[in-house]
């Protein structure tokens, strides 16, 4: 059995692709389905627990093979063997921002595509097709979708860095839902982006196929978790914290405070 911190359960081809990183390696991992050969889906059959989906912060246990098929690209990826997958607990955003991923780029390059080609040039261990990015801004477009969806939605990220990947399809039901219900985030996001299986549309003209950066799994921060991220940016440890909360606020945790306190504190840190 493996522990992964699920980060992704996103739409694909009627089912769903399911990804997350082992707490204890701090490695991708994608658990694939010998079921559907050709992607590695997973069914429901497999995937739901207690006949729920896996959700994004829940920390689930999955039977899985020390290898599996990485379809000629790919390096995350684990076959699922027999038995039930099991919610172990959930974790909070705040314990995913280690996780964040520092890079020049979103998966590789700027562009939206990465081809099989060139992630076949790199050894199998930099052929990255997933990364956790913590997204200063996530921009959201709605655009007419084909006969077999009414409405695509795209996301545009801008990291701390600014770093950009530009109208990328979102796959994550569960954020789409809150989309469709009118929601739009404002704070930032912990995204999970992730690569397609190649795919060339009716225009592609190139030779190699492209594999799509797809945002895969989305978790807008809250305030009392924006605490935390400019805690960590200027150095600050959770003992100095608690000391600033004591002696201002005459309280001991960030939890206890009021929204105007959370929102006065935050913007004492950002000004540090």
């Amino acid at each position: 059995m493996t522990e992964i911190i699920c980060l992704a359960n996103s739409l694909k081809l009627q089912e769903r692709c399911i990804a997350g990183i082992n707490s204890e390696t701090g490695c991708w991992v994608r658990p694939i389905c010998s079921q559907y050969p050709n992607d590695g889906r997973v069914p429901s059959s497999i995937r739901l627990i207690n006949n729920e989906e896996p959700l994004l912060l829940d920390v689930i246990d999955i039977p899985l093979e020390e290898t599996g098929n990485n379809f000629g690209f790919e390096s995350e990826n684990l076959a699922i063997a027999p038995g039930k997958w099991k919610k172990i607990k959930s974790v909070s955003p705040e314990d995913l921002l280690d996780y964040c991923t520092q890079t020049d780029y979103i998966l590789h390059n700027s562009s939206k595509y990465v081809t099989v080609a060139y992630l076949q040039s790199l050894p199998l261990e930099q052929r990255h097709t997933l990364q956790l990015v913590y997204a200063s801004k996530l921009l959201i477009k709605e655009q007419s979708g084909s006969m077999l969806t009414a409405t695509v939605w795209r996301g545009s990220i801008i990291t701390q860095k600014g770093q950009q990947l530009t109208d990328a399809t979102i796959t994550d039901p569960a954020f789409i839902e809150r989309l469709e219900g009118g929601y739009r985030p404002s704070n930032p996001c912990l995204v999970t982006v992730s690569l397609s299986m190649p795919y060339r549309p009716p225009n592609w003209k190139k030779q190699d196929d492209p594999c799509w950066k797809l945002i895969a799994g989305v978790r807008e921060l809250s305030d009392i978790d924006l605490i935390l991220v400019e805690m960590k940016r200027i150095n600050w440890t959770i003992d100095q914290g608690r000391n600033y909360l004591q002696k201002h606020y005459q309280k001991c945790s960030r939890y206890l405070l009021t929204e105007d306190e959370i929102q006065e504190f935050l913007r004492y840190l950002k000004s540090q």
